[in-house]
């Protein structure tokens, strides 16, 4: 239930963040909907009763998680959202779990079952198919189509990390300071590069900023995070391929961006994908086990 909530929400936010910050300076359309989800994300923590104290001893690996799976995507993607379309956004962002895939065996001596590998190629060739009308595009622009293939690199990073943390705090408080750090890290890069810019928001604006402050930040945000930490780095990364699906298609739909056969093609691709790794294994029989 919390994979579907957490694709809906993610999926459809992809428009919703090229609205906003096609009227607002990205980086501070980013800083203001993190300050608006901090209380809402810290009431629920507290109504959880979730401790949120970590000890000096963890802040350096609170600091190195808090790089790779949020300052470096947020900063990253508001940015190239703003010069990409939210379905070529959405589908750059989420090769992050064929990243993953390849970070787990170069990095952490993983091995993927056959299952797997096939979920991973299927992800991959998804995503080459969403692609196949975009390149053209987005030569013109290659500097947000690298931007968000990093963002994507170093996410897929950090849920490896944040899969073998050994940091003894619930997942709830790492994710609450997080959002803390780049909360702040996010303001100070919006205070120095976009203040010349700054404006008063549309209702507009005021509306896509208040649905990442709520939906993002207060639910889709800790749930992923949630998701990475419980989940088998695999598992959590390819579960999740429906989102730039989503992206893409609510992009259509919302934005007037125009979908080919080879999008549908990649829809049947994600769901195999999302099969290999959430399938329940065969049960091994009694007489087997015997």
């Amino acid at each position: 239930m919390l994979l579907v909530l957490l694709t809906l929400v993610w999926g459809l936010n992809w428009p919703v963040m090229k609205l906003g910050v096609t009227h607002f300076p990205p980086l501070s359309f980013r800083s203001l909907s993190m300050w608006l989800g901090l209380p809402v994300l810290y009431v629920a923590v507290r109504a959880m009763k979730v401790p949120l104290r970590i000890e000096r001893a963890q802040w350096r690996e609170l600091g190195s998680l808090t790089f790779t799976n949020m300052i470096v995507w947020h900063v990253l993607a508001v940015l190239s959202v703003q010069a990409l379309s939210s379905g070529r956004a959405a589908i750059l962002g989420y090769t992050m779990p064929v990243f993953s895939a390849l970070w787990g065996v170069a990095l952490f001596g993983q091995r993927l079952s056959p299952r797997q590998l096939l979920g991973v190629a299927a992800a991959a060739i998804g995503v080459a198919l969403l692609l196949w009308h975009e390149l053209g595009r987005m030569t013109g622009r290659p500097w947000a189509a690298a931007g968000m293939l990093v963002s994507a690199a170093v996410w897929a990073l950090g849920t490896q990390q944040l899969r073998r943390t050994r940091m003894p705090v619930p997942t709830l408080a790492i994710v609450f300071w997080m959002t803390v750090i780049t909360t702040l890290v996010m303001t100070l890069l919006a205070t120095v590069l976009e203040h010349d810019r700054w404006h008063e928001p549309s209702a507009v604006v005021w509306a896509t900023i208040v649905f990442n402050a709520v939906m993002i930040f207060g639910f889709a945000q800790p749930v992923w995070l949630y998701l990475a930490r419980s989940l088998a780095p695999v598992a959590s990364t390819l579960s999740v391929m429906m989102i730039p699906v989503l992206g893409t298609l609510s992009g259509a739909w919302w934005l007037d961006e125009q979908l080919h056969w080879q999008d549908f093609a990649a829809i049947a691709l994600m769901l195999v994908a999302i099969a290999s790794v959430l399938w329940p294994a065969r049960p091994v029989q009694a007489s087997q086990a015997a």
